[in-house]
């Protein structure tokens, strides 16, 4: 079975063409797209579905960042360990527990320009932080950048957090 970037015909790396994709991806859903099996059997019309469910997904997974970093690594034999391998570096852990201070304070407070500074913090470091995973990933480190993909998902969470709290500063 195709992996996505074949499904594409696009190399199996982070730094993707994001136009080649969209090319690539209106191309095969062109191919399989179910209006165009209208007339045929049930199982083509099927086998047609699963096609264009497939190219849907590997589309939106290649298209999102932290979602094509997260594939490469698992493509590559790296088990994310999302469940069990919490372990983050100290720095990041530091960082985590000042933000989540900060976080509180300005709940506390109602301080939707303190929200708007945290928020600001995590998007400008997840930003940074995707750009060092995918440079990782493009030389080879799987290992490394899943420790990366993993932070990533603790920045989500708690950009999450970020987003609640403004509607309870707002609401």
């Amino acid at each position: 079975m195709q992996n996505h970037f074949e499904l594409f015909g696009l190399p199996a790396r982070f730094d993707v063409d994001m136009s080649a994709l969209d090319a690539a991806y209106r191309e095969v859903q062109g191919r399989v797209h179910p209006d165009r099996f209208v007339n045929a059997t049930g199982a083509e019309q099927r086998v047609a579905m699963q096609w264009a469910t497939r190219a849907n997904e590997a589309y939106q997974t290649l298209k999102h960042p932290q979602k094509r970093a997260q594939y490469l690594c698992e493509l590559n034999g790296v088990d994310l360990q999302t469940e069990s391998n919490t372990a983050m570096p100290m720095d990041f852990l530091m960082q985590q527990m000042e933000w989540r201070e900060a976080l509180g304070d300005a709940r506390a407070a109602k301080d939707a320009d303190a929200l708007d500074a945290l928020d600001k913090d995590v998007r400008m470091e997840r930003k940074a932080l995707l750009e060092r995973v995918g440079e990782q990933l493009d030389a080879g480190d799987f290992q490394k950048a899943a420790e990366g993909v993993r932070a990533l998902m603790f920045l989500d969470k708690f950009g999450e957090e970020v987003q609640y709290a403004y509607e309870a500063v707002e609401g």
